[in-house]
């Protein structure tokens, strides 16, 4: 299993990044802010735009630390990876997958059901933890309906079925997914999901939260030899890993959703600590980012028991433990890809 190392953000505006023998600097006008050895990390994330030595992004991409770039609101620019050593004979039977529609819509489909088991886990957990707080029976609607559907998704072998009925659950889920934000409720309010831009400040958390999620896809997924351009529920699109937006599915819920709520039920963020745009949109200020940034470090170290693996693993190792076993499947080695169901 992979060691899970430690991912550094760098968000000190007007930062320069410089290799140094083996550590990395963290640069301000010219003054040293910080250094680190290269063989702790595992990846680098800047928020700055001062830029990054090319001896660093030489240094990182030969020690396959993943070297990526965002703007100070937390979109995402750009990665520098290492040189491609995914096996040759795993990526082109990934490939055979994805150009048959019904092979991809049998192996989606089961991410698809462990997306809407865990929602329906929230949800669940949720009632029964604060029944007197949230309205039981209308999230009951909800869990009722998630069950039906994934009875019908063991027998769907089309794409456009398959997206129908997850589009519905996740419409259906969205639906309460306010009733579980029992703290600070003159702040943070759900409505239904926005992006590009988001419109609150429960999405603009989310927003930045599934972007660290699916760069840490990205990630797992070239570790264990696969193309995380290459998917099998999204499809084909220039500068898109629909692998790993395949693979977040079953992990935004219970991993990424279960995070923003934690964040604002146990007041870790606040709604002074956003601003809105000309254009509408809700983005963190630099100490929210970072205390998100921070919290979202200390979750992933966080110890769990895989339900498939039954091993003790951090959260962190999620989605590398994920995209093993779909390298697994596409191998032959499994005869279906288990998603992680987690309750």
């Amino acid at each position: 299993m992979k060691k899970l190392l430690n991912t550094l953000f760098v968000t000190l505006p007007d930062t320069y990044l410089s290799l140094d023998g083996e550590n990395i600097l963290v640069k301000q006008e010219d003054e040293v802010k910080a250094r680190y050895p290269l063989h702790n990390l595992e990846s680098i994330y800047t928020f700055g735009y001062a830029g990054v030595s090319p001896a660093l992004m030489g240094k990182c991409a030969s020690q396959n630390i993943n070297l990526t770039f965002m703007t100070q609101t937390g979109r995402f620019l750009a990665r520098v990876i290492g040189e491609d050593r995914g096996n040759v004979v795993l990526r082109k039977e990934q490939y055979r997958i994805s150009d048959d529609e019904m092979r991809s819509a049998r192996l989606a489909r089961n991410m698809i059901i462990g997306k809407l088991y865990n929602n329906k886990w929230i949800l669940e957990r949720a009632t029964r933890d604060h029944a007197l707080r949230i309205n039981t029976e209308r999230i009951k609607k909800v869990t009722t309906s998630l069950s039906e559907t994934m009875n019908l998704l063991r027998s769907v072998e089309q794409l456009d079925v398959l997206r129908g009925l997850e589009g519905t659950a996740a419409v259906q889920y969205n639906s309460v997914f306010d009733d579980l934000i029992l703290q600070q409720k003159n702040s943070f309010y759900f409505y239904g999901r926005s992006r590009r831009p988001p419109l609150d400040k429960v999405n603009a958390l989310l927003s930045f939260t599934y972007t660290l999620l699916s760069n840490d896809m990205k990630s797992a997924l070239e570790a264990a030899g696969l193309d995380p351009y290459v998917g099998f529920l999204h499809r084909d699109r220039p500068g898109r890993a629909s692998l790993a937006l395949d693979m977040m599915e079953e992990l935004r819920g219970v991993y990424a959703d279960r995070f923003v709520i934690t964040l604002i039920n146990k007041k870790i963020v606040n709604g002074k600590g956003f601003y809105v745009k000309e254009n509408g949109a809700v983005i963190m200020d630099d100490d929210t980012r970072k205390t998100v940034i921070k919290a979202w470090q200390e979750r992933k170290q966080e110890k769990i028991i895989h339900p498939y693996l039954k091993e003790q693993i951090s959260w962190g190792l999620v989605p590398y433990s994920q995209a093993l076993l779909l390298a697994r499947h596409i191998r032959g080695d499994l005869d279906e890809y288990p998603p992680f169901l987690w309750k």
